[in-house]
């Protein structure tokens, strides 16, 4: 199946001092490319002249003329800089309501891992007024505690089900090997195809080496993100623009599953995600909107 799969379906039921001496070439070459400190975070209520720096999602940002209240990554005013390091989160999730989203979650999960994540996708959770940001951030955190068992899982636990999830058909095959391909992260990432389309677009190379999935949280997270901001799925637009168009949760679940759950296909489950998103919006303190089903 062509998507990402549920874990659901298969749960039967993670200095030297060297003062004399002059510093190898290959470590001259790293000493001079320093890390960009991060600017002061961007504010909503603040107005910034053209020229301005910034901070948002662990990127600087410069204004290209004057601007308030334009989020850096969702308008043209911005011009992306680049990553920065030291900067302060200003996701519209906090650490704390992420605990309490995820209480039982694996360490491997980490709010960090999300947070270095975000800079791939700059206009997620970070387009539109305050509440449509607050509810793509929940739309999304819902999929992946339904999907992961509230972050519980960071693997398909079926690995009589792994084999399946290699399309030989493809020209580049499954160098990882035909087990290799099985779902990770939290929404279950999966299929030979789809380690391969998204690790181009991150530049990561996915396909020869899928374990990163497991092995770095902030891939994890960056291969959810994708499918989010990048795919329909079997849904007629990705769940990014369900959200910030105004299509609503249920649109968000057509573009995971399709028929699969929705139009009849298993209203129990679409249930079980709109109880959960109503309560993920509830921590967060905004409105789940309208068009919840699908």
């Amino acid at each position: 199946m062509n998507r990402i799969k549920s874990l659901l379906g298969v749960l039967g039921v993670a200095a030297a001092t060297a003062v004399l001496l002059p510093a190898p070439a290959s470590a001259s070459a790293n000493a001079s490319v320093a890390e960009t400190a991060c600017a002061p975070v961007w504010s909503s209520s603040t107005s910034y002249a053209a020229g301005g720096v910034v901070s948002h999602h662990g990127r600087n940002w410069t204004a290209k003329w004057w601007t308030r209240n334009e989020n850096p990554g969702s308008t043209t005013v911005w011009a992306d800089q680049g990553a920065c390091t030291g900067g302060v989160s200003d996701f519209v999730v906090s650490e704390e309501q992420f605990d309490r989203i995820f209480p039982d979650r694996n360490p491997f999960y980490t709010y960090q891992g999300l947070i270095d994540a975000l800079h791939a996708y700059p206009r997620f959770a970070n387009t539109g007024t305050p509440g449509t940001r607050a509810r793509e951030a929940a739309a999304f955190l819902t999929h992946a505690d339904f999907e992961s068992v509230g972050l519980r899982y960071v693997k398909e636990i079926n690995e009589a089900n792994y084999w399946r999830k290699c399309d030989y058909s493809r020209s580049y095959g499954c160098p990882a090997g035909r087990t290799a391909y099985y779902g990770r992260g939290p929404i279950m990432f999966s299929w030979n195809f789809n380690y391969k389309t998204a690790g181009d677009a991150l530049g990561i190379d996915l396909l020869h080496n899928p374990w990163l999935v497991e092995q770095d949280p902030a891939v994890a997270w960056l291969t959810a993100l994708w499918y989010w901001n990048t795919q329909n799925g079997p849904g007629a637009m990705t769940s990014h623009d369900a959200m910030v168009g105004g299509a609503g949760f249920g649109e968000t679940i057509r573009s995971l599953n399709g028929a699969l759950e929705c139009d009849g296909g298993n209203p129990e489950s679409v249930a079980a995600r709109v109880a959960a998103y109503e309560r993920i919006t509830g921590i967060l303190g905004t409105a789940p909107g309208s068009a919840l089903s699908c």
